[in-house]
């Protein structure tokens, strides 16, 4: 049975005995009732000095800045979106040599070309609304917009998703793809990128 002791008591078996045992046996409740405050303010005060400096570089960080990390708050992302479905369009939110992120709506718009990328693979996440991807199948009058990037009016034999919000669809680098949004989609497009080789 444990007995209660006094603060005097407590603090003399403290400095005698060892500390392994004093901070969980020894202190007692009303002694434990009293430091706890002190203790979540020691652990809490150093933990919120070395966040909020992070957290101020993080959201005030511009796009390939170099920072090893970026912050994009779910207020940020929700007012760029609501931006974005004013005056539908694309927000560049990272835009680097390894990788881009990019904010899209649109409304009523089909490619006309199906697209693949040597160096690229494509994440989509449906953030609102609903879109129709046209993928893989074999390229016909294929042309080059550039080193690694490719357009063709058709591409036979592709298969049709429609992605609705909630959906992720991956798209890897070679693969021929096509997007028709016939009323509107507000999506997240994650494009790791970088040659593959030896």
């Amino acid at each position: 049975m444990q007995t209660w002791r006094g603060e005097r008591e407590v603090r003399e078996e403290a400095r005698e005995g060892s500390m392994n045992s004093f901070a969980v046996e020894k202190c007692g409740r009303r002694g434990f009732l009293r430091t706890l405050p002190c203790a979540a303010a020691a652990i809490w005060a150093p933990g919120e000095a070395i966040l909020d400096p992070l957290r101020a570089t993080a959201q005030g960080s511009p796009t390939g800045s170099g920072s090893p990390f970026q912050l994009f708050s779910a207020e940020t992302l929700a007012s760029d979106a609501k931006a974005l479905d004013a005056a539908p369009g694309n927000d560049n939110l990272v835009d680097d040599k390894t990788f881009t992120i990019v904010l899209t709506t649109e409304k009523a718009k089909s490619a006309r070309e199906f697209e693949w990328h040597e160096g690229r693979d494509h994440i989509f996440q449906i953030l609102d609304g609903s879109t129709v991807y046209e993928l893989g199948g074999t390229p016909k009058g294929a042309h080059s917009m550039g080193p690694g990037e490719w357009l063709a009016p058709e591409s036979e034999g592709s298969a049709t998703v429609t992605l609705h919000k909630g959906d992720m669809l991956v798209i890897r680098r070679g693969t021929p793809h096509r997007r028709k949004t016939a009323e509107s989609v507000t999506l997240m497009l994650i494009s790791p990128q970088g040659m593959v080789g030896p």
